[in-house]
């Protein structure tokens, strides 16, 4: 099949890969992003397997804590000006609040807010601030004790980067420290058990095709590739993570040290896998110019 720019653009600003490389990629992938991805790192091209976090949609991440429950909610709207909008942070305050009493974003949208269920809320606010709005998703943990975060707050409780963290014993104060780690080191899974098994079949089967390009003997390839999962797992699982507060323990060692035991987390980012359309600066003010 053709390769395009755009896909060998795409590629390089994943991996970090030479543009020949990139295309040599895609080529024997027959044009398959993933897959050539995986092909780079096979052949230790690429710098990084990453996908790009550019996003189009701002907005905020609203967190609220209340007995043994929290929530996150994430409001959108089309500019992060609108985001440091005083009626808009009501706004997302005020859907926080009712966040906790829902399990999902539809029945949060027809939840009652004021006299108004929030969809009419938000389709209000549409009209008076001029820019589209949506309530894009909401996620919850409960444990004994539950505690927050906020990463860039915009206002309190809400931000870029909202955590929470559900703990089995152990205290307020600690479960922020595991929140700030994960806002900051952003885990895949809370552990090896509670990671998608595709995800680490794939990784070992990346890391299988490098250790062969080494043209080292099945036996050493064996134990390098057990090696090379024990570091992964360290670095996507939250547990098996070097604790940012101390980085002699993992996040396991430490809450065990603290008593406590970490049920369930959620970190949640404006804009996460929302790709964003990119547009020259100066094309966009000579249309609004035009009107």
């Amino acid at each position: 099949m053709a390769i395009t720019a755009a896909q060998v653009k795409e590629l390089r600003e994943m991996t970090g890969a030479g543009m020949m490389d990139a295309k040599k990629a895609l080529v024997e992938t027959d044009g398959d992003i993933e897959a050539a991805v995986d092909w780079l790192r096979t052949k230790g091209l690429a710098k990084a397997a990453k996908k790009s976090d550019r996003t189009a949609a701002e907005g905020l991440v609203a967190v609220k804590v209340e007995g043994g429950k929290g929530v996150a909610v994430e409001v959108n709207s089309e500019t992060d000006f609108v985001a440091k909008n005083a009626d808009f942070q009501k706004m997302v305050a005020g859907i926080a609040e009712v966040a906790l009493t829902v399990s999902d974003v539809e029945a949060l949208k027809a939840a009652d807010m004021g006299g108004k269920s929030v969809a009419d809320v938000i389709t209000d606010k549409i009209a008076t601030i001029g820019e589209n709005m949506s309530v894009r998703r909401i996620a919850s943990v409960e444990g004994d004790v539950v505690a927050s975060y906020v990463h860039n707050a915009a206002a309190d409780g809400m931000g870029q980067i909202g955590v929470l963290v559900a703990l089995k014993g152990g205290d307020e104060a600690f479960g922020k420290q595991i929140a700030m780690h994960i806002a900051a080191a952003n885990p895949q899974a809370l552990n090896e058990a509670s990671l998608d098994p595709a995800v680490v079949e794939k990784e070992k089967q990346v890391q299988i095709d490098i250790a062969r390009e080494s043209g080292k003997p099945d036996a050493v390839i064996e134990k390098m590739i057990v090696g090379r999962m024990a570091k992964f797992l360290g670095e996507v699982t939250l547990t098996g993570q070097q604790f940012v507060m101390d980085t002699d323990k993992t996040v396991g060692q430490a809450a065990a040290d603290a008593g406590a035991e970490i049920v369930g987390f959620v970190r949640m980012q404006v804009g996460e896998g929302i790709e964003k359309v990119a547009e020259d600066f100066a094309a966009e003010v000579a249309k609004a110019a035009q009107g």
